[in-house]
């Protein structure tokens, strides 16, 4: 089966995906959408990407929660700033962060969380010194910024891949 389907979960989501986009559940739609998921999961194979080796699903659960009321509180931050400040991006400023993770799962893991939090983005990660460039819309205080990524992130995310 897997040399037919080697991802089969994202096959089936791929084609659940084009019905609800094309909003047809026709043959034609059902048809087209199968070839398109199979093949997306034939070139999936091609770039072979390793599987991640979670150690701690418990760490994950709480890094879940800790990720989860961060993007909740930050969304009202980012409101606040948006609504109360008359020059928007005063404070705004790009910062370097140096890192112990350098599990490839972790660092995907923690590029996502840190853009999905409203007010940062992830800018660029360099592998050879383990510095992550970070932009942030309210820094008024960087070592408060590397305390909250290494130790409510990274922490966690070396638990989990390392």
């Amino acid at each position: 089966m897997n040399g037919v389907l080697p991802f089969p979960l994202l096959s089936l989501a791929l084609l659940v995906l084009w019905l609800l986009l094309n909003q047809s559940v026709s043959a034609g739609h059902v048809i087209l959408g199968s070839v398109i998921a199979v093949l997306a999961s034939w070139a999936m194979a091609a770039l072979r990407p390793d599987k991640p080796r979670i150690r701690r699903p418990g760490a994950a659960l709480r890094l879940l929660g800790v990720v989860l009321v961060d993007i909740l509180r930050s969304n009202l931050a980012v409101g606040r700033i948006i609504v109360r400040s008359r020059e928007p991006g005063v404070n705004a400023g790009f910062m370097t962060i140096p890192l112990d993770l350098r599990s490839r799962h972790g660092l995907a893991v923690l590029a996502i969380i840190i853009t999905s939090t409203p007010g940062t983005i992830w800018v660029n990660y360099d592998e050879a010194k383990g510095t992550l460039l970070l932009h942030v819309l309210d820094l008024v205080d960087e070592t408060v910024w590397i305390q909250t990524i290494k130790g409510r992130y990274e922490r966690l995310l070396m638990e989990i891949f390392e």
